[in-house]
């Protein structure tokens, strides 16, 4: 498994090179804007339109993929999916019966073309009554007001919950109160599933950096050997991690099953899920719902866009896999990302990602103070952003005479890669204020009709992109939560005026965090820890607000 891990300690010089890289191409975007704009305002205003002009291309596509990909979401959503999973258990008599059947509902005919080929031949599909589900959900320190509603939706499922095995998976480093969480979790769950098992991640292993990815590992193989002791297959299982605050949708477990029984190269798919960020999203401040919606916005787009797709946050992928690739990676703050590279490159380039067009909802970043839930958002997102360190990693299996994979499809996905994280560090600037570089930089930039106009066309261009704004905030408020009993109606115009605050949000938290952690790979001050983002609810802002009420009468 050597060389399918990350490096820990000193890097060669072509890896530590292409840490490099993101920052060099990212920070050099800015310093080619200044050095044309200084040489030359025309080719500096080339440059700037030729950035726009594609971020606008790429806008008018992420407005279509929006809009398919809500729809597909809220069609998903209406399909009875435990019932065609159970049509899949003698597909036999389903084929027969809904063969002459015509319905308009998403995914009925090919749901037909699944029973006829299972008919067709019965050895090549897994029956559905013979599959488990293990669920690992990962957990620091969180509150039982956190974590038990995961528990519950997982509970809430319409999935047979015999066939179901919860793993609570919790650091040591936590300290007591998440002892005693997980024990009173224990006590109310333990009979619900097929059985529920807090797992504690010892502290300091070796071969780990502090974070997630070394505690779901953990887990995972401590419940290896449950499996083992009841002789289930590695292959009749679907692990599915979740964070502590993450509540799939009631089909989502019979869903992935389904796609899981019906796609026969199955142990070379991962299933991912659309993470909504609504399960707090009236309570959040309004620059942490800005985020949390376009984070959302991006999830639903990625989806309609299968080839480029990557794990995120939480995902599902056969046990099979999972133990002859050595679970995930303990030595990445970003195992989610990674998991995807490390599968693509562990199966030879034969892994892919399936969307699954159901959600699973998680908490808008939200801490116990206004000062700290915006500080918890920025170190997030550079979590995130991180991702970055991935780079080197695709590098070193794409350029070496050792490859693995196919050259070209793995350089394509090494150049995608490498773009997502260069535009999200740069673009958002260079179209916000990059117009008036040449202007304030160079005074032949007034005389220069293209490079003088610059501004008021990136203006107009800026107004047409607006088209899309709107429609994410239809969408938005098509898709959130019914407003709490204790917020007045002055609070859905706060969440119409947020939107104000988008051009803000891009720049400040998801530039800079990008930047940020580009940053640290360039200098090699890399993060070895993985910032848990603190969960708070409204009633432990409530208590804290109250005790400060209390020391403050008592002063």
């Amino acid at each position: 498994m050597a060389d399918f891990e990350l490096p820990l300690g000193k890097r060669t010089k072509f890896y530590r090179f292409f840490e490099m890289v993101p920052a060099i191409i990212s920070y050099g975007a800015f310093i080619l804007l200044i050095v044309l704009s200084l040489v030359s305002p025309l080719l500096a205003a080339i440059y700037l339109l030729l950035i726009i002009i594609t971020m606008l291309v790429k806008a008018v596509g992420i407005v279509y993929h929006t809009i398919r990909g809500h729809s597909r979401l809220i069609k998903a959503q209406r399909v009875d999916w435990a019932k065609r999973l159970g049509d899949m258990e003698d597909s036999v008599a389903s084929y027969e019966r809904l063969r002459s059947e015509r319905t308009s509902a998403y995914g009925a005919l090919q749901h037909v073309e699944n029973l006829r080929l299972a008919a067709a031949d019965p050895t090549a599909f897994p029956k559905p009554s013979q599959l488990y589900h293990l669920v690992i959900v990962a957990a620091y320190n969180e509150s039982y007001e956190v974590i038990e509603p995961t528990i519950q939706s997982v509970l809430d499922s319409h999935y047979d919950m015999k066939k179901l095995v919860v793993a609570l998976a919790y650091e040591e480093r936590g300290g007591a109160d998440i002892e005693k969480t997980a024990a009173r979790l224990q006590k109310k769950f333990q009979s619900s599933f097929a059985d529920f098992v807090p797992v504690k991640h010892p502290r300091d292993l070796p071969n780990e950096v502090v974070g997630k990815g070394g505690n779901i590992t953990y887990a995972g193989k401590q419940m290896q050997a449950w499996f083992d002791q009841r002789d289930i297959a590695y292959r009749d299982v679907i692990v599915t991690t979740l964070d502590s605050d993450n509540r799939p949708h009631p089909s989502y477990f019979a869903y992935t099953t389904y796609e899981f029984v019906t796609n026969e190269d199955r142990k070379h798919l991962a299933y991912q899920p659309i993470a909504l960020f609504f399960n707090n999203i009236w309570d959040a401040p309004a620059p942490m719902r800005v985020v949390a919606t376009g984070n959302t916005f991006w999830n639903i787009i990625s989806s309609m866009r299968p080839h480029i797709m990557r794990n995120f946050a939480s995902h599902s992928q056969p046990m099979e896999a999972l133990v002859e690739m050595d679970w995930w990676s303990t030595r990445s703050i970003v195992e989610d990302g990674h998991q995807f590279w490390r599968s693509y490159f562990y199966f030879n380039g034969n892994y892919s990602v399936h969307p699954v067009y159901i959600p699973i909802y998680q908490d808008a970043v939200m801490d116990v103070t206004y000062v700290k839930t915006l500080r918890a958002q920025f170190v997030q997102l550079r979590r995130w952003m991180y991702g970055a360190s991935d780079i080197p990693y695709i590098a070193s299996h794409v350029f070496s005479r050792r490859r693995t994979v196919p050259f070209w499809p793995a350089f394509v996905w090494f150049v995608r890669a490498l773009d997502g994280y260069v535009t999200a560090a740069s673009v958002s600037i260079i179209v916000a204020v990059g117009g008036w570089v040449p202007l304030l930089l160079n005074s032949d930039a007034y005389r220069n009709v293209v490079a003088h106009q610059l501004p008021d066309a990136i203006s107009i261009i800026q107004r047409i992109a607006l088209i899309g704004l709107l429609v994410m905030v239809f969408l938005a408020f098509k898709m959130l939560p019914p407003r709490p009993a204790r917020y007045k109606r002055h609070r859905t115009i706060g969440m119409v005026l947020q939107w104000f605050l988008m051009p803000v949000a891009a720049i400040v938290y998801l530039s800079f965090a990008a930047l940020n952690a580009q940053a640290r790979l360039f200098f090699g001050k890399y993060l070895t820890k993985f910032d848990v983002t603190t969960k708070a609810t409204v009633a432990q802002k409530e208590r804290r607000k109250l005790s400060q009420k209390a020391a403050k009468r008592h002063q």
